[in-house]
């Protein structure tokens, strides 16, 4: 089992100097904001007054107000997103040391969203972005994180603009064994079936099909449905410990609608939550309680790959 960082352990040693020396950081890039916020309402307001003043199309008026109004926005946000970057990316990264991992900021996705992609355990998009990479091992099991961010385009008449419909972690992490079928575990109602009567009994995922179980623990079928290709092996895989440590999972992230799979020896855990390891922020006085949050939500994905691997199963 991977050991609990020491908060106090670390902010006693190196990460405690370079926060305190990234307060001063923080404190001027609020004063540049600020000072930024009062430049940008003395350039918009009256822009904005002139543009209304100007006989034209309503709609071209409120295009040019608006694309001021964020250009001005993100202007003025700029040095604080510099500096909860630079807080965050040294967190982040003296957490990874105490854990002996690897982290990375700018990353390309990995075999897990790949797999989490072609379950359909994500949605459709058309733009996407990646994040925060950790990698390493939990025990003996290796284990790859990541956060997505997906935007479908939504069209309205002649305009379109993107939504988010996917952020959160993506982990992948080793078993002991090797599974003999694919068996997908979700939050239930997800899949219903034609006039919403019930729940799908086949899922065709991946040019496989995926046949509904029937759960063994009866108190678990109102939270979740499996599917899978082997209807014993995903009884014996989903069982109430594991169920257990999924939900504490979803509730460390903050999330919501967890989904995983079981597929070549390794488990891909797909999460929908706003808060991965963001353990930069503007207030020094948050930095013990950013930095708990983050081993917490490690510990509880140590848990889970314990539960799985557990040997007296």
């Amino acid at each position: 089992m991977i050991k609990r960082p020491d908060v106090d352990e670390l902010l006693r040693g190196e990460l405690g100097e370079w926060l305190s020396q990234q307060t001063d950081v923080r404190e001027e890039a609020r004063a540049k904001s600020n000072s930024r916020l009062v430049w940008a309402a003395l350039i918009v307001l009256p822009l904005a007054g002139f543009v209304i003043g100007i006989p034209f199309a309503g709609d071209l008026k409120f295009w040019i107000i608006g694309a001021a109004v964020a250009g001005a926005a993100w202007w003025v946000y700029a040095p604080r997103a510099k500096a909860i970057k630079q807080t965050k990316e040294g967190i982040n990264s003296a957490l990874a040391r105490a854990l002996h991992l690897s982290y990375q900021h700018e990353i390309e996705p990995g075999a897990g969203f790949t797999r989490a992609r072609n379950f359909k355990m994500v949605p459709s998009y058309q733009r996407s972005s990646f994040e925060d990479m950790w990698s390493g091992h939990i025990g003996a099991r290796s284990f790859t994180l990541h956060e997505a961010h997906l935007k479908q385009r939504r069209q309205s008449g002649k305009n379109s603009h993107y939504v988010t419909v996917f952020r959160g972690p993506v982990m992948t992490i080793t078993c002991d064994r090797n599974f003999l079928g694919i068996t997908l575990v979700e939050r239930a109602g997800k899949h219903k079936k034609f006039g919403f009567f019930g729940e799908k009994d086949v899922l065709n995922v991946n040019g496989r099909e995926l046949q509904k179980v029937d759960m063994v623990h009866s108190e678990f079928e109102d939270e979740f449905t499996i599917y899978s290709t082997d209807q014993v092996e995903a009884r014996y895989l989903v069982h109430p410990t594991y169920v257990e440590k999924m939900i504490a999972l979803e509730n460390a992230f903050s999330g919501k609608r967890i989904r995983t799979l079981f597929h070549q020896g390794e488990l891909t855990v797909v999460l929908e939550a706003k808060n991965m390891f963001e353990s930069g922020n503007m207030d020094a006085g948050r930095d013990r309680e950013m930095i708990e949050t983050c081993i917490n939500q490690f510990m509880s994905m140590a848990d889970l790959a314990a539960s799985l691997n557990d040997p007296t199963r």
